[in-house]
């Protein structure tokens, strides 16, 4: 990482580099010294803090946290399988937290995974394997019932893929979770929340149990944000997922059962022949 000598202290500097999806900015964060901000094409991507990878600073990350840290006994190791990786946040956390996990990630900007080797290295004793594939592909080489939590976090210019959206793709995340296990997804949408609200139907049409995790003024349709969507086979710890996520910085409300129902308003589950990407992020988001 490029470092300069200013007043007899070391500053670090940010890294910026072209990689397959678009320009790449590596920017330490000033308040934590050992901490940066991926981001993409100016999009926040990730935020890892290399002394401290427990700590998770984007709201949503957070969120997904919360899911890891209820998949199994605290401590407990898990098979977790990331579909897009960026700074491999949630990957760092989970071997932080839970000691001797086996981890795959799938990503498919085999020039940022080399970057983030490089400026970002994991920890040489974490059980991680990055895999260079779209996110799809690589989870139909993934074995049955291998994983016991999936996360999907997966954009392409600030918007999730189409074929990432549909029922297909879900049933095949369903085909290598542990009958209990969880999928956790990041959806980014706004007003009118159509893209939401058609994911809710196509998670419903592929697994019994649901929570949404969100800003109550993403929920009302006031803005453009990120959502949190899990889904399982089983009951999810719906009043430690509440609890955690009303007492973060930025609290969140979860949303499950009837209200959930109501929430998607009718929606129908989104096909791969009738799936479209997420909408993109109006420009004043990132500014």
């Amino acid at each position: 990482m490029a470092r300069s000598k200013r007043g007899g202290r070391q500053t670090r500097e940010a890294l910026v580099e072209q990689v397959d999806g678009g320009l790449a900015e590596l920017l330490p964060d000033r308040d934590r010294p050992h901490a940066w901000t991926l981001l993409l094409d100016g999009a926040p991507q990730s935020h890892v803090d290399l002394a401290d990878p427990a700590h998770l600073d984007f709201e949503y990350q957070r969120r997904l946290g919360h899911v890891a840290d209820l998949t199994a006994p605290p401590g407990t190791p898990v098979h977790a399988l990331h579909l897009g990786g960026g700074a491999f946040t949630l990957a760092r956390y989970i071997a932080a937290t839970r000691p001797r996990s086996t981890q795959q990630v799938v990503e498919r900007d085999t020039a940022l995974v080399g970057l983030v080797r490089r400026a970002l290295p994991l920890d040489p004793q974490a059980r991680v394997r990055v895999r260079g594939a779209d996110a799809r592909e690589g989870l139909a080489k993934v074995p049955d019932g291998w994983a016991d939590l999936v996360i999907a976090d997966v954009f392409s210019g600030a918007r999730t893929p189409a074929h990432l959206t549909s029922v297909e793709f879900l049933d095949d995340v369903r085909r290598v979770l542990k009958p209990g296990g969880h999928y956790a997804a990041n959806i980014a949408d706004g007003p009118p929340l159509r893209h939401l609200r058609g994911q809710l139907a196509t998670a419903a049409a592929v697994f019994p149990e649901l929570a949404l995790v969100a800003d109550p003024a993403v929920l009302r349709g006031k803005r453009f944000g990120n959502a949190v969507l899990v889904a399982s086979a089983h009951p999810l710890p719906l009043a430690e997922l509440t609890r955690r996520s009303a007492g973060d910085p930025h609290p969140a409300r979860v949303e499950h059962g009837r209200a959930l129902a109501d929430f998607s308003g009718g929606a129908a589950a989104v096909t791969d022949a009738s799936a479209v990407a997420s909408p993109a992020p109006p420009p004043s988001v990132f500014r």
